[in-house]
């Protein structure tokens, strides 16, 4: 049984942004529960017991919630002040780790069943996943059950690619103390990966699998967990509600009068739901939220402290901590063609892959009554939106938008 793990924490995640202004990526949630959370708990359920965090950018939030979170595993933290790439990530841990132990990148959604699976390995390991277009991950090419090289995000139509789960014994610092700096002057895991890669077994992953790389990746992985709801009654009910599906109801917590709930959401504490509030599958609330009369939410993340106070329509949303949508302000998720939505993210033009896809907002981000948001719409922190408005596109953060 592997004891030890490590999870790869340090990152900025820009590809999240603007979630990871104000927010570590490995704790943006997934039906209401941090990701790394999540990673934690399944590698309880392993055997694992002393955990290895590497962090870097915003290492205070990630170390205080894991400080305060009942874990049932030994926590130590590695810090990572300057990235020098993954393979140097991985190294920070070479003083620290005896033996074999789990290395996981720490945006990945990870399952038990799994990690089973790549401990039966004989030596060293790395799973792998097929997707539909693999140029934006590393692609893997295998013989006889073991690694022979990786393309990294050079190779596009099907394919397997590296699924960020490993397992690594001390031969894998030896290899990176052995890799040269890469084109973009960094230390890579994939190439100290091939140097040792005849003791890399090749395991394939078995489910779904998710990499949280973009804003929208979070809404699918919200899509799939959401199903896996057990029904937890902290909070208060008023009479006159329907309720059809599980429900999470934290502490402190207020469904009123009125208010229709339809398939599987999460609701943290403190939230005000209604009068006659519509909550449809897929919402979720992480606390302190207000979801107001006549507001319909739909498959929507609205993270701590988001309000959509009355007369809003929301889906296939994130809707950022603090931020605030006028009364009547709108959001629309689909194209009049139907066809997948584009996005401009981080300077590119970017197909999400989504048929439904509303609007990404960041934090503290305000609108006037009746904007209205066109589908695959970006807004940085700190955006104001008028009165009337419509908005199509990604705005930086703290625009104005009349």
């Amino acid at each position: 049984m592997i004891e030890n793990a490590l999870i790869l924490a340090a990152g900025k995640g820009t590809r999240m942004w603007p979630l990871t202004e104000d927010i570590p990526k490995p704790l943006l949630p997934i039906s209401g529960i941090p990701i790394i959370k999540r990673q934690i708990d399944e590698l309880k359920k392993v055997g694992v017991k002393k955990l290895y965090i590497l962090i870097g950018y915003q290492m205070n939030e990630i170390s205080d919630y894991i400080d305060k979170t009942e874990t049932e595993i030994e926590v130590n933290y590695i810090i990572q002040e300057k990235q020098k790439g993954t393979g140097h990530a991985v190294k920070m841990a070479e003083s620290k780790i005896k033996g074999s132990f789990y290395c996981l990148n720490g945006d990945i959604i990870i399952n038990a069943k799994n990690l089973k699976k790549i401990n039966k390995c004989k030596d060293m390991a790395m799973m792998v996943t097929t997707v539909d277009d693999g140029s934006n991950f590393g692609a893997v090419k295998q013989k006889n059950g073991y690694l022979v090289s990786i393309i990294e995000k050079g190779k596009s139509g099907k394919c397997k690619i590296n699924a960020g789960i490993f397992i690594f014994n001390e031969s894998i610092f030896t290899a990176i103390d052995n890799t040269k700096k890469s084109i973009r002057g960094e230390y890579e895991l994939t190439d100290a990966l091939e140097l040792v890669s005849n003791q890399i077994e090749v395991i394939e992953f078995e489910g779904e699998w998710k990499d949280i790389g973009n804003p929208w990746d979070l809404i699918s992985a919200n899509e799939n967990y959401i199903d896996n709801n057990k029904e937890e009654i902290n909070g208060k009910i008023e009479d006159n509600v329907i309720v059809n599906g599980n429900i999470v109801l934290g502490k402190g917590s207020i469904i009123k009068s009125g208010t229709y709930i339809e398939g599987n959401v999460w609701i943290g504490e403190n939230c005000v739901i209604g009068p006659n509030a519509y909550l449809r599958k897929g919402t979720v609330l992480c606390g302190t939220n207000k979801i107001g009369a006549f507001s319909e939410i739909k498959n929507s993340i609205f993270l701590e402290g988001a309000k959509a106070p009355h007369h809003n329509y929301v889906g296939d949303s994130i809707i950022g901590q603090n931020s605030n949508l006028g009364s009547g302000t709108k959001i629309a998720n689909l194209r009049f063609d139907k066809r997948t939505i584009e996005v401009k993210h981080k300077g590119k033009k970017i197909d999400s892959g989504r048929r439904k896809l509303g609007a990404i907002i960041g934090s503290n981000v305000n609108t006037g009554i009746n904007a209205s948001i066109n589908a695959g719409t970006i807004l940085g922190n700190y955006t104001k939106i008028g009165p009337n408005a419509l908005v199509s596109g990604t705005y930086e953060s703290k625009s104005t938008i009349a």
